[in-house]
């Protein structure tokens, strides 16, 4: 079958490999109709995350058919569409029946490089590397999916391919920020980047009842999108005096929630951003947390911040003394979609989560080099790449 595989660092390539087995007896095959990028596989590409081996297949978002299941899987047919969640989880374990998925103690067998970086080692993710679990991406016409009965979730018939796709990562990442964030009714929230995680973030924060949702990025396209079709506020970071707007926005005293939805390769200007870049590309440090010390910075004494943007390992002149002086919560998370992705898609089946406007550019599989450029760089005002295995 076709794949988009890593070859090296920056370098992709659509290639023959072996068609997914089943392996378990709670596996499905899907067939994947529609899967896309995400910033965090813009992480992988560029090799800042550590265990990539040459033909990984990438992607992790995406949605199909159901072709084959394993004998244990009870709630899917072949012939369902359905849409995965990326994060691989049993349902079972101490951590599932907590909530906390993507720390299943079962998603992933590859534990050796996580634990000795982080402690402890999270659940496997597809194609996103050997140090979460080796699983083969979905930028492909087939893809395993293990525990399918766990991961795997049904579309409702009115909800669209194009706006179920985003119910797999983007939707359930940005609302579990702005719910682990602890966003109340009549907040004033700070979403800083206005891609796809931003942009559910922000509204997620409006569903949940902020008052004010102020999305921070340096990309007008980007943020007349979020306007447009979101209805928040939008500040550029690179035209605006982005602490003064925050307070005069917040009655002085800053956002009682900020969510940080950029990662490891968050820009700025002036001298701070140079040495970031040149210790990130001479391997001194794997992370740029720009945005991330913006957000603790400009948090309002005592409020939230949560890290949705991925983050590989050590950061460099962290601002921890502002944490703990300023009395703030820090929380981060890779996703627990299977919390969110149910809700989440009955609110797409009722028009309150629209999504489709993410995919800006839509493509065959043959393209997917190409569309990681335009991804990447940006070009066009590529929000997302979406590729169709079928087309």
């Amino acid at each position: 079958m076709k794949a988009l595989v890593w070859r090296g660092a920056n370098e992709l390539a659509v290639t023959q490999v072996p068609e997914p087995q089943l392996r378990n007896e709670q596996d499905a095959i899907i067939q994947v109709r529609k899967t896309v990028t995400c910033g965090s596989d813009l992480h992988l590409l560029g090799g800042y995350v550590p265990s990539m081996e040459r033909g990984d297949v990438l992607g992790h978002e995406f949605l199909g058919e159901v072709v084959e299941v394993g004998p244990q899987v009870r709630r899917h047919r072949v012939g369902d569409r359905v849409v995965v969640c990326s994060f691989i989880s049993c349902g079972r374990c101490w951590y599932c029946q907590q909530q906390q998925f993507s720390l299943c103690d079962n998603g992933t067998t590859n534990l050796a490089v996580t634990e000795s970086a982080w402690g402890l080692a999270p659940g496997g993710c597809y194609g996103s590397s050997h140090a979460l679990g080796g699983f083969a991406g979905s930028h492909a016409e087939y893809i395993r999916v293990p525990y399918a009965d766990q991961g795997a979730f049904s579309v409702p018939d009115g909800v669209s391919d194009a706006r179920a796709l985003f119910a797999s990562d983007a939707a359930p990442t940005g609302w579990m920020g702005a719910d682990l964030g602890g966003v109340r009714p009549g907040d004033v929230v700070a979403v800083w980047g206005a891609g796809g995680v931003g942009q559910m973030a922000a509204r997620a924060a409006m569903l949940l009842g902020a008052e004010r949702v102020i999305v921070i990025d340096r990309l007008d396209d980007r943020l007349r999108m979020a306007e447009t079709h979101l209805g928040v506020e939008t500040l550029n970071d690179q035209s605006h005096d982005v602490g003064g707007e925050l307070l005069e926005r917040s009655g002085g005293r800053g956002p009682d929630v900020c969510i940080e939805a950029v990662g490891m390769e968050s820009h700025s200007t002036g001298p701070q951003s140079w040495y970031d870049q040149i210790r990130q590309q001479l391997r001194l440090e794997p992370d740029r947390p720009v945005a991330a010390r913006d957000a603790i910075h400009h948090c309002r004494k005592g409020g939230s911040v949560f890290l949705l943007g991925v983050y590989a390992g050590l950061v460099d002149k962290f601002p921890l003394g502002a944490v703990m002086s300023k009395g703030l919560t820090l929380r981060g998370a890779q996703q627990h979609g299977h919390r969110y992705i149910p809700m989440l898609l009955e609110r797409m089946a009722r028009d309150e989560l629209v999504t489709e406007h993410l995919a800006t550019h839509t493509m065959p599989l043959d393209q997917a080099p190409q569309g990681y450029d335009m991804f990447k760089d940006r070009t066009d005002g590529c929000v997302r790449a979406v590729f169709e295995p079928a087309g």
